[in-house]
């Protein structure tokens, strides 16, 4: 018998498999990374070496008003770590800058007081002035035109009315956006709900290029770099994170160039051929992404790249916010797997619902592969009527898994599914 610890919420569960149903453990590269600095020098040696841009020390001179875009309370940028060094760097070149820091939500809920004291740190939440981005404030939102997808642009003012406009974020596969970070804290981070909404259309989510490792020609991809060129993002930090969420590597610089260099980095630390099995099982890294079921699909749609044909995928998600979006789950409660596929393919762009992309991925999914969500958090009763078979332990998921796909079934063991690109060989 051997024992995989998950990861779930802050901490982790066990798994107990026997070695001989144990196909695989597939975890990426950056899980072993040793980076030879400490995280600060990490930051510090980023910013006064960027790529293909002058120092944000230099940029910032002569600006009145900065706007510094910073993920909310899903993502796990170490925002302890880099915010006030940013800061320090945007003063070294304008001392009297009226800066912002806008917490880029998207569609999500807003980040509550107590969550900025835990990402910031009390100092930033006392003395920084700090908004959260609402994407159903029509006033706060300024038109700018057209995406190339044909969508409006529609963008938090606050992005246009600066004279210095700065990202943070970290990067990481993404299941439909290729990767996170640089570009999307424009769009999504800080766009209108429709803006959002129809960059996440049922057409463009179904495109084959909308997928994990993938940019080239990935129409989701294309919009947000177009958003953030056409609000003239000058300077865009990245970091790239271990699995304990400690930074390995950052990526000062140009907002397309220094982007490209760290997905260039994740992808070679994250990409592992793909294994195939009856059963695989998978986590969305713990806290923060396992907070709800919203987030959950990105690992899931790791582990379908692993599952045999009719094969179960095993979910590890506390859920301890729920569903994650209302939208989302009227959507998923609605009816069976075929009924919401059915209506979600016949929403045109301009009318996609909020959320209901995640809803689309989930029900194409389910359209081949049973999905065990064990989760101690969120309802039994509402995960049966969401299409999913619900479980309190691990241990209980691989004995009901088991009883569908035979005693003598391959497991996959994805531990964080996030962090893993799985390439078809």
């Amino acid at each position: 018998m051997k024992t995989i610890k998950i990861p779930y919420y802050t901490s982790n569960v066990d798994l107990n498999i026997d070695e001989k149903n144990l196909e695989a453990i597939l975890s990426p590269k950056m899980h072993g990374y040793m980076a030879d600095k400490s995280e600060e020098e990490i930051v510090r040696n980023a910013l006064a070496n960027p790529i293909e841009s002058d120092t944000l020390a230099n940029i910032s001179k002569g600006k009145k008003r900065v706007v510094l875009v910073t993920s909310d309370h899903t993502r796990a940028v170490p925002s302890k770590i880099t915010l006030p060094i940013l800061l320090d760097e945007i003063r070294k070149g304008t001392p009297n800058a009226d800066i912002t820091i806008l917490i880029a939500t998207g569609l999500h809920r807003a980040t509550t007081e107590a969550e900025q004291r835990r990402m910031f740190g009390d100092a930033i939440v006392d003395y920084e002035k700090i908004v959260v981005h609402d994407a159903f404030k029509e006033e706060d939102m300024r038109r700018i035109g057209m995406l190339p997808s044909g969508a409006e642009f529609v963008v938090n003012h606050l992005a246009v009315d600066c004279d210095l406009l700065v990202t943070e974020g970290f990067i990481e596969p993404h299941f439909f956006a290729g990767f996170s970070g640089g570009r999307k804290s424009i769009l999504p981070g800080i766009c209108s709900q429709e803006t959002v909404n129809e960059n996440h259309s049922y057409k463009a989510i179904n495109n084959d290029k909308a997928a994990a490792g993938i940019t080239n020609g990935n129409p989701i991809h294309e919009d947000m770099v177009y958003a953030a060129r056409k609000v003239n993002v000058q300077f865009t930090f990245n970091v790239a994170l271990d699995n304990k969420k400690k930074i390995i590597a950052a990526f000062a610089g140009d907002l397309v160039k220094a982007h490209e260099k760290g997905c260039g980095f994740i992808k070679d630390l994250s990409q592992v051929p793909s294994v195939t099995g009856d059963i695989v099982i998978t986590s969305n890294g713990g806290y923060p992404l396992d907070q709800n079921l919203y987030q959950s699909p990105k690992a899931v749609a790791t582990a379908e790249v692993c599952a045999g044909e009719d094969g179960v995928i095993i979910m590890c998600s506390s859920c301890i916010d729920g569903f994650g979006g209302t939208h989302f789950e009227q959507l998923m409660l609605s009816g069976s797997i075929y009924e919401i596929t059915e209506k979600l393919s016949r929403i045109p762009p301009k009318d996609t619902i909020p959320e209901m992309w995640c809803a689309q991925i989930f029900t194409r999914i389910m359209m081949k592969h049973k999905i065990i969500l064990v989760t101690t958090y969120l309802n039994h009763e509402l995960i049966r009527k969401a299409n999913m078979i619900p479980a309190s332990t691990l241990d209980q998921a691989l004995a009901m898994a088991y009883h569908i796909k035979g005693k003598d079934a391959r497991v996959v063991v994805i531990p964080d599914g996030v962090a893993v690109l799985a390439i078809k060989q």
